[in-house]
């Protein structure tokens, strides 16, 4: 397949685009300093702070899908991942391509955003530890954060793409398993982290997975 990766050198993305390139897909990476790609990978040279809508249209162009692991890394950040996706949702209608997953976050659904006001109190997913203590902690430290999440999910589904969110807890460096569960518009019961690189398989595979589109899916080990 023809992929373009954005955030392809951030902590999921960068085994997002490890993954595509060994699977032997055809593989765009949209980053900051292309310098800092593979030579397998086409790099093309976006800021999405500061995007440039030529370079977006050339990221996206002839491509059968969009993965973005786009997410902030610090509280500064926050705010980039709704402005980011909401450009990219831009471009993609632009060039006419529909697939789109994106990285978003476990406790998401259950914060408000101005497109879902009022979402449920608690994750149906959720055991008393996550429900009750170690969730709502997270929430209240994190809470840029999980409402710039919840504003990318907004424009998600204000579009008319073919979308999946993707809703990790707690994201690891460990390697590679392949034997995390998923779970679609909830979270996973004692699912409490996953490796980054299990995140990115599940991704990838997400794309021949009908089912998932348009609708937010957990991810846990």
């Amino acid at each position: 397949m023809r992929l373009t990766i954005f955030a392809a050198t951030g902590g999921i993305g960068r085994h997002i685009l490890g993954q595509a390139l060994a699977a032997g897909h055809n593989v765009t990476a949209a980053v900051r300093d292309p310098g800092k790609l593979p030579d397998e990978a086409r790099g093309v040279a976006v800021d999405l702070t500061d995007p440039d809508p030529a370079a977006m249209r050339d990221a996206v162009a002839g491509a059968d899908a969009v993965l973005s692991g786009l997410g902030p890394r610090s509280v500064s950040d926050a705010g980039i991942t709704s402005r980011g996706t909401r450009t990219i949702v831009r471009a993609m209608r632009d060039a006419d391509v529909a697939r789109l997953i994106a990285v978003s976050a476990a406790p998401v659904g259950t914060v408000p955003s101005p497109g879902r006001p009022n979402p449920p109190a608690r994750d149906p997913g959720d055991d008393v530890l996550m429900g009750y203590v170690l969730g709502p902690v997270l929430k209240a430290i994190l809470r840029k954060h999980y409402a710039d999440l919840a504003e990318m999910e907004d424009a998600l589904r204000e579009s008319e793409l073919d979308w999946t969110s993707v809703r990790p807890p707690r994201l690891t460096d460990k390697p590679l398993t392949g034997t995390y569960r998923t779970a679609p518009e909830r979270n996973l019961p004692r699912g409490y982290s996953v490796p980054r690189a299990d995140v990115a398989h599940f991704m990838l595979s997400a794309l021949h997975q009908p089912e998932t589109v348009r609708r937010a899916v957990g991810v846990a080990s």
